[in-house]
């Protein structure tokens, strides 16, 4: 799927003494730097972030779905891909832009700072393992940066007992994990994750508070499949009143706004449980 891209290795100071290597094409790089401009130009300093999220992820809408964009090369790297999405790095690169916005910022280095921020966990990239590669580690994680805040609980989630260890258990479908230093970091995150408190609104629940999540708010969708949190992510976003998913869909190959309202839209996902609702700050 990358026969495509010229991709571009390249060391880039992120703070002083420390380096990382950045997998990124020259037209992702110009994507970026575009997109930045853009944003820049249209005077978003003063916009609340979660209508800045929502313009945001809207100005990828039909933006092509790309499986796996962040499996590049035999080592880790931070990639940047603007030109094929899934549905965590179209929330990782709308959540690195806004943050830009808000901070006054403006280069490619800081896009790519933002971005290693908020997809690692700690905010450094070190190794396969440091990726927060389950959704709720990376709630969490970066809601211990003050990045966003989960709030499930508050809307009436119920607490979800749950083992996550679907990558520990699986560790012959993800090629980074044969290598065995890649599968203990993994098995340590999955050990973290033990001290996690997970809370699920459920299915039944989210049409009554529907006016209590607010556009540009980050939905992660609950599974019931063993070992699994998380199968699919996006934005909120309001249609004639009624709350959308906004995602890059997987089925419909682009970024998109669901067709129908958000508890209709999950009647039709046989694995979910609900949703875990987060806002950005």
């Amino acid at each position: 799927m990358y026969r495509y891209l010229l991709i571009v290795f390249c060391l880039l100071q992120f703070s002083p003494g420390s380096a990382q290597q950045i997998s990124c094409s020259p037209a992702d790089k110009k994507a970026a730097l575009t997109k930045i401009e853009a944003l820049n130009q249209a005077n978003l300093a003063q916009m609340d972030m979660g209508d800045l999220m929502e313009f945001i992820g809207k100005s990828f809408l039909q933006t092509p779905y790309v499986a796996q964009t962040l499996e590049v090369g035999d080592t880790e790297s931070l990639v940047v891909n603007l030109h094929g999405l899934d549905c965590t790095t179209y929330v990782e690169n709308v959540l690195a832009l806004a943050c830009m916005v808000q901070e006054g910022k403006t280069s490619f280095e800081d896009f790519l700072d933002n971005l290693e921020t908020i997809r690692y966990y700690n905010g450094k990239l070190n190794g396969y393992g440091s990726r927060l590669h389950y959704f709720t580690a990376w709630i969490a994680n970066n809601q211990s940066k003050g990045l966003v805040t989960d709030i499930t609980a508050q809307l009436g989630g119920e607490r979800l007992e749950k083992e996550i260890d679907f990558m520990g258990t699986h560790r012959k479908s993800y090629p980074f994990l044969q290598d065995d230093k890649n599968y203990q970091d993994i098995l340590a995150m999955e050990a973290r994750m033990k001290q996690h408190q997970l809370w699920v609104l459920p299915q039944n629940k989210i049409k009554a508070v529907e006016d209590k999540i607010h556009p540009g708010d980050i939905l992660a969708l609950a599974t019931s499949i063993k070992g699994l949190d998380v199968t699919h992510t996006g934005l909120a976003t309001k249609v004639n009143g009624r709350l959308h998913l906004l995602h890059a869909s997987s089925k419909n190959k682009e970024v998109e706004v669901s067709e129908k309202p958000l508890v209709d839209y999950l009647k039709g996902i046989k694995s979910n449980i609900g949703i875990i609702v987060v806002r950005p700050q």
